[in-house]
């Protein structure tokens, strides 16, 4: 990985030189400064600089550069990742980090960079972790106080380095959004060619202490596991909803399973959990954050049906749009935009909607936009079309694009995906109020004409 990182002010003077490798020599420092530094008046077009056999991944920040050295194929974007996190951490100490910061701390520098790199490699790179464990007389912090080792221990380790055990709130609230993203492409005869859901629980997290929870969907391997274990689960009380929508998502009911096709959980859930009895166990972080994404390809609702008729004639084209909406008549899709394209040579166009919305000619953009600000559930409308077109002195067949669907649900899950309990035990035993809510919103919703 790294083999050396160095930090310079704006004249090239080395401020600050650790390496961590053999590989290197110290040397190297001025190659840097000779090829990037003094000829950094002309602008340098590059962050990442290869001279001989070492690869330089460099930022500049107030009147300082901060280097990293490698000579192994090292992947860029988690190099630049950990300078970033550096500098980061730097303001976080000093408030600063510039020359004069730099060099009145230069003792802790090297203290933060033993910490941060282990023989090259990026180690725990938590601000509040490293405040823990990492104290310099020279650096008054309010968050670098004196724990026992043990605390510092379990610190270091990453336990529950994105929580603090001394949160408090007056009113203790979990706010869970279910948040999907349809993608479809349908041919010209009807017949769907790819759907699935891309989705992601987003949680905002307003509990005192250390909270442990527990959350459960209506996984299929969930639903249909006998063991005991995922009974114990349980299904907790009913967890309110925003909106003013009642009895869950629309897109799926309480008996129906939900096949995954797969997940990512962020760090916080304790995947050994998991994958014994499908609960989503996990101490939060503070304020919001993404508890997990998923992609499911089976069995998708899709909330929207586009039946489209179009006949070219030698001087226009007609055009019949019919659009259906397959959710529950409680519900009703908002910022709605159909797109459905014209030829280039296109000149004029006579348009006719019946049921919603209104549509609108862009011939900068070759194509007709329906706008419809709220489509009710279980309902159609229409919209017809003629296009004239200009005479082409070499006629050129048309491409014939999709039509594309742009629209918001909610309180609708395209997956059917629903939020089975959700459960927050402390040890302080205090009551806390759960709240739910979901949404669809279009992907990459074609339709082929």
């Amino acid at each position: 990985m790294l083999s050396a990182v160095f930090i310079y002010n704006q004249k090239g003077e080395v401020l600050i030189s650790r390496l961590y490798r053999h590989d290197v020599k110290r040397s190297i420092a001025d190659v840097f400064r000779v090829h990037v530094i003094s000829s950094a008046a002309g602008g340098v077009k590059s962050p990442v600089t290869t001279i001989g056999s070492a690869s330089f991944f460099h930022l500049r920040y107030d009147n300082v550069w901060l280097c990293a050295v490698t000579r192994s194929n090292a992947n860029g974007a988690l190099v630049f990742e950990f300078l970033y996190r550096f500098l980061g951490l730097g303001v976080s100490y000093f408030g600063r980090f510039d020359e004069e910061a730099v060099k009145s701390n230069f003792a802790l520098v090297y203290e933060l960079l033993d910490e941060v790199l282990d023989f090259g490699y990026p180690q725990n790179i938590e601000v509040d972790t490293l405040k823990l464990y990492v104290t310099t007389e020279s650096i008054k912090s309010r968050s670098a106080v004196a724990e026992p080792p043990q605390s510092i221990t379990m610190q270091a380790t990453g336990a529950t380095t994105w929580r603090r055990n001394d949160i408090s709130y007056k009113k203790n609230e979990a706010f869970v959004d279910v948040i999907e993203s349809v993608n479809l492409i349908l041919s010209a005869k009807g017949t769907v060619l790819r759907a699935d859901v891309q989705g992601q629980i987003v949680m905002r997290s307003f509990l005192s202490g250390m909270p442990e929870c527990k959350f459960g969907l209506n996984d299929k391997l969930v639903l249909e596991a006998p063991d005991s274990a995922v009974a114990a689960a349980g299904h907790g009380r009913p967890l309110g909803t925003r909106s003013g929508a009642v009895g869950g998502a629309g897109g799926g009911g309480d008996g129906e399973g939900v096949e995954i096709a797969d997940c990512q959980f962020h760090q916080c859930v304790r995947l050994g959990r998991f994958n014994t009895d499908r609960t989503i166990s996990f101490i939060p972080p503070d304020g919001e954050f993404e508890l997990m994404r998923y992609r499911t390809t089976e069995s998708v609702n899709l909330p929207f049906k586009v039946l489209p008729v179009v006949r070219e004639q030698r001087t226009c084209i007609e055009y019949e749009v019919l659009v259906k909406s397959n959710f529950s008549s409680k519900l009703a899709a908002t910022n709605m935009a159909v797109s459905i394209p014209t030829p280039p040579n296109a000149t004029t166009c006579r348009i006719k909607v019946t049921g919603a919305g209104k549509a609108k000619y862009h011939p900068e953009e070759n194509k007709i936009v329906w706008r419809i600000s709220r489509f009710q559930g279980l309902q159609e409308a229409s919209l017809t079309a003629v296009v004239d077109l200009a005479a082409m002195s070499k006629p050129a067949p048309w491409s014939r694009p999709p039509i594309g669907l742009d629209f918001q649900v909610l309180m609708f899950t395209a997956s059917g995906l629903l939020v089975r309990f959700l459960k927050v035990f402390e040890k302080s035993n205090y009551q806390s109020v759960k709240w739910v809510r979901y949404m669809t919103k279009a992907g990459s919703y074609q339709i082929r004409l």
